[in-house]
């Protein structure tokens, strides 16, 4: 599905991603964690192509196009005084795919209810907790059913009532859509995901059982 060679980026001085391949396959569920600083939102925005890397290349699969990519970016990349409401967020994931009105406003509402915002669906996204926003652009990520769900810190902000609910949606999303998703918080998410991998300016990709944060992979 896509496929990562020879990575490496470098800012100024400081090399973040150093010579990392990895390949993206239809149905994986990927959960990458590592340390803070270790390159992990970097390597989602090459992955995406939001971000050139210094060298090698990102290869996409013919079924993967960029409409077929949905992604949850850190919360701390939004600007919360944008003049936008929660209904006109969640409904921006589907603008590539010129649907009817109606069915537009049809999917939007289920996606409300889905992630619990249905009250808020007219509400400024500036009005919003952390939590709520978080939940806004996951809606806004997973409305046009993407091939591939790429998640950054999805967990950030959410709060434990919904956390559980959470899991419940991405253990449903992951049956019919590949997810790479970042997480510091891996207890329930490394039960779900097929593949572990440790981003540290290098990867490693743990091959245990279990998380190697149990299992001790990353010494």
């Amino acid at each position: 599905m896509l496929q990562l060679q020879n990575i490496s980026m470098q800012w100024h001085d400081r090399r973040v991603l150093s010579d990392i391949s990895l390949a993206v396959f239809p149905g994986d569920f990927m959960a990458i964690t590592g340390p803070n600083g270790g390159g992990k939102t970097t390597l989602l925005r090459i992955m995406l192509r939001l971000l050139k890397p210094t060298s090698g290349n990102v290869i996409y699969g013919m079924e993967l196009k960029s409409n077929a990519i949905g992604y949850l970016p850190q919360k701390n990349m939004i600007d919360s005084h944008f003049p936008i409401t929660v209904h006109e967020v969640v409904a921006s994931g589907l603008l590539a795919h010129c649907l009817p009105a109606s069915e537009v406003r049809d999917k939007v509402w289920t996606m409300l209810q889905t992630v619990g915002l249905t009250e808020q669906a007219h509400s400024s996204i500036g009005q919003l907790s952390g939590g709520q926003l978080q939940r806004a652009l996951l809606g806004r990520a997973m409305i046009s059913e993407p091939s591939l769900l790429v998640l950054d810190e999805p967990l950030s902000y959410i709060d434990k009532r919904f956390e559980h609910q959470l899991y419940d949606i991405l253990a449903n999303v992951a049956r019919t859509t590949t997810v790479v998703l970042v997480s510091h918080e891996m207890t329930a998410i490394s039960e779900m995901a097929n593949r572990h991998i440790i981003v540290d300016n290098g990867i490693h990709e743990c091959t245990a059982a279990h998380h190697y944060v149990r299992c001790g992979c990353n010494s």
